[in-house]
């Protein structure tokens, strides 16, 4: 496999001039996050074609030529899984490359795999299996070594034909504008989150408003603390200890130790914080209290779920996809609340192909039209 290291500003400039009129790129990063919350980037991958570019972030000043590539509405920028990818270039550059085809999320829409790892859709596509000896790596040690290069570089390489063989069938089956649009739909994800946290426990139905209002503050405090902190959600405290908290809404010092399962650091660290944000919490009106989560499905409604799942199974056959490319499981639970009359907020990737090709068809389903 042939690589370059870009070490210098004007090299990487040079290597960019290079392959200016590509169409399509190859993307991957290494990073490293072991007590932190955010990435910390430490080798970013290109490939063109026959030769892996590999950038050395922490030897560079000037990054704009690798921006306006990764920005540039006319290069397709083909990653695998590309969520934490998405983190590394927001967090390090200030942009997200787009746009995104995705190669995990391609080969689900064209009923390979749902959830491939990289290695596996390599062999699958490919018949290669790809070295894995450098995959714990310390990828921020300097100089980085001629295994941990030619590692880096199979790792975008194969990329490519991986693309060619994806966007071949995606095109083949109408689906080249899906994975796309699946591509925008994850950047706009990034972009703008779901905020409210608390839906995240799983036990947070069983909370009343106000210990639920309790549980959003503790754990949008939490997010803005390992925000600022650079520290990941779990070092200031876990999801053990913002449930208790909600729960027993500790007035002192003396009740949180008694109530609350915090280790001494964190409880040094976040004693006082933690108890003015349930004060706070504590003086909210009623009429500013969230409306309880809704209970788990009941015998009833997960009849009509694993109906519902069935149904979509037989939608992606007659698709070539595979379910989950179709609808996160989440989905099904939205739209059987939804047809029981409640009011939910229809989520970004029910637009587009999906509300036409699925959407549509399983709400006439649930609404009873024949």
């Amino acid at each position: 496999m042939k690589w370059e290291l870009i070490e210098s500003d004007a090299d990487l400039r040079a290597a960019l001039a290079e392959v200016a009129e590509c169409p399509v790129v190859a993307v991957d990063t290494e990073f490293m996050r072991t007590n932190t919350f955010y990435p910390q980037v430490a080798l970013v991958q290109l490939c063109f074609g026959e030769k892996a570019l590999l950038i050395d972030p922490l030897t560079l000043s000037d990054t704009s030529p690798l921006a306006a590539l990764l920005t540039n509405p006319a290069v397709i920028k083909v990653l695998h899984s590309a969520s934490e990818d998405l983190e590394v270039f927001s967090c390090w550059l200030g942009i997200l490359p787009t746009p995104l085809f995705d190669s995990q999320r391609a080969a689900a829409l064209v009923d390979i795999g749902f959830g491939m790892g990289y290695s596996t859709l390599v062999k699958e596509i490919c018949d290669i299996d790809l070295p894995k000896g450098e995959t714990r790596s310390d990828w921020l040690q300097r100089s980085l070594t001629d295994s941990q290069c030619e590692y880096a570089a199979q790792d975008v390489a194969w990329l490519l034909p991986v693309w060619r063989h994806l966007d071949h069938l995606c095109r083949q089956q109408g689906k080249g504008d899906w994975v796309l649009a699946d591509g925008q739909d994850a950047i706009e994800a990034y972009i703008s989150p779901e905020m409210d946290y608390a839906k995240r426990f799983k036990t947070a139905w069983k909370l009343d408003s106000r210990q639920l209002g309790t549980l959003i503050a503790v754990s949008n405090w939490r997010e803005e603390t390992a925000r600022h902190r650079n520290k990941p959600r779990g070092w200031i405290i876990d999801d053990k200890a913002c449930i208790q908290l909600a729960q027993y809404d500790p007035h002192t010092l003396q009740e949180l130790k008694s109530q609350v399962e915090l280790d001494a650091a964190a409880l040094r660290r976040n004693a006082d914080a933690l108890l003015e944000v349930l004060a706070a919490q504590r003086a909210q009106p009623e009429s500013e209290l969230p409306d309880r989560l809704p209970a788990p499905l009941d015998a009833v409604q997960r009849k009509q779920l694993k109906h519902l799942k069935s149904q979509l199974k037989g939608m992606a056959v007659e698709l070539h996809a595979t379910p989950e490319a179709l609808l996160q499981a989440r989905d099904y639970e939205l739209l059987l609340r939804e047809a029981n009359g409640e009011i939910i907020v229809e989520p970004r990737h029910w637009r587009g192909w999906r509300r036409e090709a699925v959407i549509a068809a399983l709400r006439a389903s649930l609404a009873g039209a024949p």
